[in-house]
């Protein structure tokens, strides 16, 4: 799963090396809140599922955004 999260993040410039459990998309990463929003689009195409814009707040690092989609995939649809 972190994988294809690595490639999403290399379409917003992001290099594999920057991207750690503890990197956080705005302070680490440089996203902005077009960038969440995008990203979140982008998440939710790869993955399949919907992400709620108020679960946006709780996914502010790599770590966090791996836990989500692993839940998320976890809940029978």
């Amino acid at each position: 799963m972190k994988e294809r999260i690595i490639k999403i993040l290399n379409n917003f410039g992001i290099d594999k090396s920057a991207v750690s459990d503890n990197a956080n998309f705005m302070k680490d990463l440089g996203f902005d809140s077009l960038d969440t929003v995008d990203l979140m689009m982008q998440l939710e195409q790869e993955f399949n599922i919907a992400i709620p814009d108020d679960d946006y707040a709780k996914i502010v690092t790599v770590k966090s955004l791996v836990e989500y989609l692993e839940e998320r995939q976890a809940i029978p649809a």
